[in-house]
């Protein structure tokens, strides 16, 4: 016995040995590497993009108060960068989450802040006022 090791008869001669199994596994760590990296550049370019556009105009509501069954009144405060405007939508529900109010508050293009206290017209009795979105003119 020499210590190499040879095919029975009637297989095929590197079928079963280990140069294939070899190339597999380097091609299948190529083709992971690959698609990894691929995963990382999609993240990081949608992480770029998302942060970009929080970072020209990010509203809060400071506070909102019932007025009547048809007026809500909310305290919106608006940080963003300075030459950009937009526009806040906000809104009023009622206690089982109907929307019965929504408007939209312009933002101007000076400053880096805004406050503004917005009344929302109603059609029933409001008892929230929140922010839907604020959204950058271009």
């Amino acid at each position: 016995m020499n210590g190499t090791t040879t095919a029975p008869a009637g297989v095929p001669e590197g079928r079963y040995g280990s140069r294939g199994d070899r190339e597999a596994d380097r091609r299948l760590k190529v083709v992971g590497a690959v698609l990894g990296v691929l995963a990382l550049a999609l993240i990081a370019w949608l992480g770029g993009t998302y942060l970009l556009q929080q970072s020209k105009l990010n509203g809060t509501v400071v506070a909102f108060q019932v007025v009547s069954d048809s007026q809500v009144q909310v305290q919106l405060s608006v940080n963003k960068d300075s030459g950009t405007g937009g526009i806040c939508t906000i809104r009023s529900q009622s206690p089982d989450g109907t929307v019965v109010g929504q408007t939209d508050v312009a933002i101007p293009t000076h400053g880096t802040t805004f406050e503004q206290v917005a009344t929302i017209r109603t059609t029933a009795r409001g008892t929230t006022g929140e922010l839907l979105s604020c959204t950058p003119t271009k």
